[in-house]
């Protein structure tokens, strides 16, 4: 079809990730195509947030870590002088040190990825204070801590902001009311970031994934089949025929923090192998 890139290849060269995109002769390389950015990433030491930092690693930017935790030994394992520092996003004063120590490793941020996140099922209804509290302090609030701490940095440059919102915060899933209601929150959130931020030079787009095969999934596959008695897992077969993987988010994040990414702002970009689309 015309339009469709005939091959689309990746292959790695040292620690770069190149993807080369072939159509009508044209070749386009992501090697190096986060070369001397500077990026501060939540929730990365494990799942969608870790694929997320071995990318940006791996198309030459320098990463810090943050996670309550975990964080230095991702940083560790990752190598290339990634740094991890602990940090707790409901928590202001945490937020604010966990920035600043970035700002210290790095000289400056370019790239802020909000990963930082948690999930429960259960009927909306029977949700507890906590637990609905929980939903809104991590996911919407502590985006919106890191996001406040980090824009006079990402400001006094220019850069690009990453948010990792959900297919639950575009369409509605039951069990995942909480989840649903902050995570388009965050969708919400990433827009109002582009129209306050375009005259200052930093872009802002969401990321809402489907289901990823991530250490949560497998948490989220016992708990569903208990409450209703249906496994999600053929629910998810026959939405989005498999299990995305973290690093096909990571590939989509890797584009948009980068200047190739330059003309696209405020969006919110499903990755869900077309479960979206059959409305299930």
């Amino acid at each position: 079809m015309p339009g469709i890139p005939a091959t689309v290849r990746r292959a790695m060269a040292g620690h770069h990730s190149t993807i080369t995109i072939t159509q009508t002769g044209e070749e386009i390389s992501m090697t190096g195509i986060l070369e001397g950015k500077r990026a501060l990433l939540t929730g990365a030491h494990r799942g969608i947030g870790r694929a997320v930092a071995e990318a940006f690693v791996a198309a030459g930017a320098r990463v810090v870590i943050a996670d309550i935790e975990g964080a230095d030994k991702a940083a560790l394992e990752i190598g290339h002088d990634t740094v991890g520092v602990t940090c707790d996003v409901r928590s202001g004063d945490s937020v604010a040190a966990a920035v600043a120590e970035a700002m210290r490793a790095l000289g400056g941020l370019d790239v802020l990825v909000n990963n930082a996140g948690v999930e429960c099922f259960g009927l909306l209804h029977e949700l507890t204070e906590d637990e609905f509290d929980r939903m809104y302090s991590v996911n919407l609030r502590g985006t919106w801590l890191v996001y406040k701490h980090a824009v006079p940095a990402l400001t006094d440059g220019g850069g690009a902001i990453v948010n990792l919102a959900s297919l639950a915060g575009v369409v509605g899933f039951p069990l995942l009311g909480a989840y649903a209601a902050v995570k388009a929150g965050v969708v919400r959130m990433t827009e109002v970031m582009a129209l306050e931020l375009r005259d200052l030079g930093v872009r802002a787009n969401a990321i809402c994934p489907g289901f990823i095969d991530t250490p949560m999934i497998e948490r989220a596959f016992t708990e569903f089949e208990a409450a209703t008695g249906t496994p999600l897992k053929d629910l998810i077969t026959l939405g989005q025929g498999r299990l995305g993987t973290p690093g096909e988010v990571a590939s989509l994040a890797t584009y948009l923090a980068s200047e190739g990414a330059s003309f696209v702002n405020g969006t919110a970009t499903v990755i869900d192998g077309g479960m979206n689309v059959r409305r299930l």
